[in-house]
């Protein structure tokens, strides 16, 4: 009897002491992953906008606290300009239960929010966030998701143009037709063309492999060329570049970014200022902010930006009062 009772007694300590051992090793791996958050972090493609705004999200990051592979795990992935890339992508952010989703671009936001109802999503550099479906009303976006848009002032960008190449009767619009973004943009560069007596000649491209001969049809055609803030012309832009200085035709563009890369000139946004501006964002969310309540930013602080290198290499000189107010970014790092 005595020893039944010892083995019963023994049996009870070994189950408590596995218990407690249970609760102890929980515990500290519960304390380690509630002490970080996760941010899944998406890019259409590589290229140097949204490079430069990936990184100016991560930097915002780091200086307000939350550094990667400290106190945040930043799983930043790359989805190569395939559709079906940013699905699987977003589908392993889900199913990792990431804390907050941010998506570079419109098709990328497109997608994170077809996996995710529940997940927070920020995005960056959607030009028309309303257009593209992604949130109902800029001021109250109604959902999950909420962002920065990289909206430009088509006619801003034109009135750069007359004062510096003045004359223009004819624009070449080189852009992707799949991208909401740029379809945007053209309709609205379109509708200025109307107001103005200009023609606008549609150089519509499906892929980054048709640029070299889209752009040799517009410098034909056109005085000058316009491409809006487009993902699959700026991870292409040193073709398009070429053909236009070898044409002496001037190329306006949407981002500063795209000058950076050889582009002739724009009245566009900071990116890495709209990069931050997403930091923030995330930041608000994570401190528990309701992104249906969190209006979309527009960057209301647009800038001259224009490339002497190019404006050299096609012979052109641009006016003192443009340079006045003008960042040269062939001799500055963006």
């Amino acid at each position: 009897m005595k020893r039944k009772s010892l083995v019963i007694l023994t049996v009870l300590m070994m189950l408590m002491t596995a218990v407690l051992a249970g609760c102890g090793g929980s515990g500290d791996s519960g304390d380690g992953d509630s002490d970080t958050v996760k941010i899944g972090l998406v890019q259409l493609v590589e290229h140097t906008s949204l490079d430069q705004i990936r990184e100016a999200i991560i930097t915002q990051l780091e200086e307000e606290g939350y550094v990667d592979g400290e106190n945040i795990e930043i799983d930043y992935q790359n989805a190569q300009n395939e559709q079906s890339n940013l699905k699987t992508i977003c589908q392993g952010f889900v199913a990792d239960d990431v804390d907050v989703i941010v998506a570079i671009t419109t098709p990328a936001a497109q997608v994170a929010m077809g996996e995710t109802d529940a997940i927070p999503i920020v995005f960056s550099a959607v030009t028309d966030p309303v257009a593209a479906e992604v949130v109902t009303d800029m001021e109250q976006p109604g959902g999950n998701v909420t962002g920065t848009s990289d909206a430009i002032s088509v006619e801003k960008i034109m009135e750069l143009a007359e004062q510096i190449t003045p004359g223009f009767k004819t624009v070449g619009a080189l852009y992707n037709s799949s991208e909401t973004n740029s379809v945007a943009t053209v309709d609205a560069l379109k509708a200025y063309a109307e107001e103005h007596s200009l023609e606008v000649v549609d150089s519509a491209i499906t892929s980054a492999n048709e640029i070299q001969t889209a752009a040799q049809n517009l410098a034909q055609k056109c005085d000058i060329v316009f491409s809006p803030t487009d993902n699959t012309v700026a991870s292409a832009i040193a073709t398009a570049n070429q053909v236009f200085i070898d044409e002496g035709i001037p190329f306006y563009v949407g981002a500063d970014s795209m000058v950076k890369d050889g582009a002739f000139a724009t009245y566009g946004i900071d990116y890495d200022y709209l990069g931050r501006e997403t930091a923030n964002m995330v930041i608000e969310i994570l401190n528990a902010a309701d992104p249906a309540e969190m209006p979309v930013r527009t960057m209301d602080e647009l800038a001259i930006y224009v490339n002497s290198e190019t404006a050299e290499a096609l012979g052109i000189e641009i006016p003192q009062e443009v340079l006045d107010q003008a960042t040269d970014l062939a001799k500055e790092d963006l």
